[in-house]
């Protein structure tokens, strides 16, 4: 064979090339490129069932896909186009939501590793689902007071913490007990959920309007409030908002802090806490010893309260959390011992009601377990609640004076299971939750013993237990099937539908066999049952990478709680009473302008129906409680951060708000009715700024100003409360790498002001006076081995 000559040789070269060149690249080399990774731990081990979503050049809707295998892999492949992409992880369970900015080269395969964090973030909301979510994605307006912030407050009272939550004003009642405004009025009423980790603090038949006094509030990692009725994973009390207290986890590095301070008013505290981890598993524990004199007379207050929690995650896709916490609360006057005018001005720290008391005692356990199986998750939340209270109120002495004893257990378990599917960016989650909780009430009528003052006042001085009043026996059971989805129809839109079905029942059983009194009524043996739907809607739309807008309209309801129904009174018929509903309607926008500025405003119509009011009947003159009132509740709230310096952060709040009744007959035959008017106790205006300076690396100072405006005094709108501002300054430096001093002066301006104020024709104008100006200086040791 002749060897081939050059002009062939050049030709088949020549050929070969052109040949090459013409392959398309699906059969040559692939230009295409691909992210491919591990999510993982604080401790690097890998976290499978966490759903990722891969969004930027060529990709004309974000790519989805779920974390495998004990290693927590995952891929994206054929990435046409280079440039730099955005992936971002959901959260679930113990871990925060994250995001990753990721380059990636034409036809290269860029390898990352996404680290998911634990604890509580601003940017992420842990109550609407039970686990991590970003805020970006939820239509509904979500605050959060973080770690940082509650170590820059050392809170004495929860007021304290809630003041930098737009539209929200907690008062101080006596030591740290409270009542609550979310988009109402200030109230007792049951109208608002408290959580700790996500499981409610107490039953609903049981409402406690004290309840953050039970939660180891300034030990948190932070409070998370939601504003108006929560998502379809919560029901009954669920209508003004949800406040969820988290708690610390036991992993991370081992610490500790101890914490003392001394103040105005025999006030001491003592905080500790600590954990001890390695690396997957961790023990936690933390304890708050409070002692106060009370600025005024009789308002002593001893508080014991601790918590105990252990953490463990595993590789497998699981994570464990059992959450143990107890509170032993010693409070000498019950409530907040309002003074008519004249004593408000001249003698603040009077007391009329020194033998009014609250003894509290609750204990809660719970354990968390999550499981993710792909792109399934499993959640499981058995608990154990057991609370007492004996109560002597200071607020009814003057017309109903007796003092009682209730107590209930309460067993429970919160289940749910969420699927994603990842090719149509989606979410359903559905669960039921369980409560049985047996309680009962001894009630006994009382003869207080009075001495006059020498303005003609009188001091509710001794009294003497009389005759039993209520002796009975209840439980509530209630079960709750649920479901939610959310999905993006769009690449820039997010919608949320869910829907929850609560059935709840009372058994009531009367154990007092003496007569019943035309005063204190008693219901008969009887049973009652309650079956509600509560459908939700919304949807977020991500106007810019920088802004956000949402939407939702939310249906609640709230069951009547044991007191309502059975502790009759003189009232005809209580045990008929309807749930009370809700319907809100909300619209917002959240903005993040740059790193240093966030804002956030919504607006929102709150309607209740079938409200409880008390109505004296034209034809027998006698009371009754009836489902037959409406209100109507409607607001703005506003909300900003700046943080121009890493030296320097400056919040603001700014909440304007009417609260009207719109059908509300108490008396036909005296013509009473307020409708169309403001309801009392319900300030138009609020708000709150703060600014906090850290000049170094060991100091820090704080100035807080805190804006209520005036409200009306009494339903009939005859008597106004002006409002009151009121300034607070702290401060915190460190003296040696492990020893700070802090100090903190409340009320700077020492000005005189109302926590609460009431008007009736029989008694004037009333007020309760708000403390003075008080110091507290303290020292914090951190341990680290």
């Amino acid at each position: 064979m002749h060897p081939p000559s050059p002009l062939r040789f050049v030709l088949f070269v020549v050929m070969s090339v052109a040949s090459a060149a013409a392959v398309p690249p699906a059969l040559g080399q692939d230009v295409r490129g691909a992210v491919e990774g591990r999510v993982i731990d604080p401790d690097g081990l890998g976290v499978p069932g966490i759903v990722l979503q891969l969004a930027g050049p060529g990709l004309p809707s974000p790519r989805t896909s779920v974390s495998e295998g004990a290693q927590g892999a995952f891929r994206f492949d054929g990435l046409t186009e280079p440039g730099i992409f955005t992936l971002t992880a959901d959260g679930i369970g113990l871990y925060q939501p994250a995001l990753l900015r990721v380059e990636v080269a034409k036809g290269r395969t860029a390898r990352v590793e996404l680290r998911l964090a634990l604890g509580f973030s601003e940017e992420v909301t842990v109550t609407e689902a039970r686990e991590g979510r970003l805020k970006k994605e939820t239509p509904v307006t979500i605050d959060t007071v973080g770690g940082e912030v509650l170590e820059e407050l050392k809170p004495t009272h929860p007021s304290q913490v809630m003041s930098q939550v737009p539209g929200v004003w907690v008062n101080v009642t006596s030591g740290e007990g409270h009542q609550t405004a979310i988009r109402q009025p200030l109230t007792t009423s049951p109208v608002y959920l408290y959580l700790e980790d996500g499981v409610p603090t107490r039953s609903t038949g049981f409402f406690n309007h004290n309840a953050l006094y039970e939660v180891n509030v300034s030990a948190a990692e932070g409070v998370e409030v939601t504003k108006g009725p929560g998502s379809a994973l919560y029901g009954s009390d669920a209508i003004g908002g949800v406040v969820n207290v988290v708690t610390r986890s036991a992993l991370g590095p081992s610490a500790g802090t101890v914490e003392g301070e001394a103040g105005g008013y025999g006030w001491r505290r003592l905080i500790a806490g600590g954990n001890l981890s390695s690396g997957t598993s961790g023990l936690r524990a933390d304890i708050n010893l409070t002692h106060s004199g009370g600025w005024r007379d009789a308002t002593g207050y001893d508080r014991q309260t601790g918590t105990l929690r252990w953490d463990r995650v595993a590789g497998s896709g699981s994570a464990w959390k059992t959450l143990l916490a107890f509170s032993n609360i010693d409070q000498q006057t019950a409530g907040s011992s309002a003074l008519q005018e004249d004593d408000y001005f001249a003698v603040p720290t009077r007391n009329l009601t020194p033998i009014s008391f609250r003894k509290v005692k609750a204990f809660r356990l719970s354990t968390d377990y999550q499981r993710a199986v792909g792109p399934t998750s499993f959640n499981v939340v058995p608990y154990f609640r057991y609370d007492t209270m004996g109560l002597l109120a200071n607020w009814t002495l003057t017309y109903d004076p007796t003092v009682s004893d209730t107590s209930n257990a309460s067993y429970g378990l919160l289940a749910k299971v969420r699927h994603s599917f990842p090719r149509w960016r989606a979410d359903a989650v559905a669960g039921v939750d369980f409560d049985v909780s047996p309680g009962g009430r001894t009630e006994r009528q009382i003869a207080p013993k009075t001495v006059a003052t020498a303005n003609g006042k009188r001091i509710f001085a001794s009294y003497t237990a009389g005759a039993s009043i209520y002796d009975y026996d209840v439980t509530y059971t209630g079960v709750a099937p649920y479901v939610q989805v959310d999905f993006s129809p769009a690449n820039r839109l997010r919608v949320q539908a869910g829907v929850r079905l609560d059935r709840a029942s009372y058994a009531y059983d009367d154990t007092l066999t003496a007569t019943a009194s035309p005063r204190y009524l008693r219901p008969a043996d009887t049973s009652r049952r309650y079956t509600h739907l509560s459908p939700k809607l919304g949807a977020t739309y991500q106007i810019t990478g920088a802004i956000n807008a949402f939407g939702s309209y939310r249906h609640a309801f709230r069951a009547p709680s044991e007191g309502q129904l059975f502790r009759q009174g003189s009232t005809r018929n209580t045990v008929d009473l309807r749930p009370v509903k809700a319907h809100n309607y909300e619209l917002g926008v959240r903005a993040r302008i740059s790193n240093a500025l966030s804002v956030e405003a919504s607006a929102y119509r709150l309607a209740k129906k079938d409200d409880i009011l008390s109505y004296r009947d034209p034809f027998d003159g006698l009371t009754h409680v009836l489902n037959a009132g409406e209100t109507l509740h409607r607001g703005v709230e506003l909300g900003t951060t700046l943080t121009p310096a890493a030296w320097l952060r400056a919040s603001a709040n700014f909440t304007r708000a009417r609260h009207t009744y719109e059908h509300w007959v108490v008396d036909p035959l005296a013509r009473i009715d307020y409708g169309g008017r403001e309801m009392e106790t319900a300030p138009s205006n609020m708000g709150n700024l703060g600014v906090s300076v850290r000049p170094g690396a060991r100091a820090s100072v704080s100035a807080e100003m805190n804006y209520l405006g005036g409200y009306w005094m009494d339903a009939a709108n005859t008597q106004r409360y002006g409002g009151h501002t009121l300034f607070n300054l702290r401060t915190q430096v460190r003296i040696a790498p492990r020893l700070s001093l802090f100090a903190r002066l409340l009320n700077l301006a020492d000005r005189r002001y109302a926590e609460s104020a009431s008007y009736t024709v029989q008694r004037g104008r009333e007020l309760a006076p708000g403390a003075p100006r008080t110091g507290f200086v303290g020292v914090t040791v951190d341990w680290r081995p």
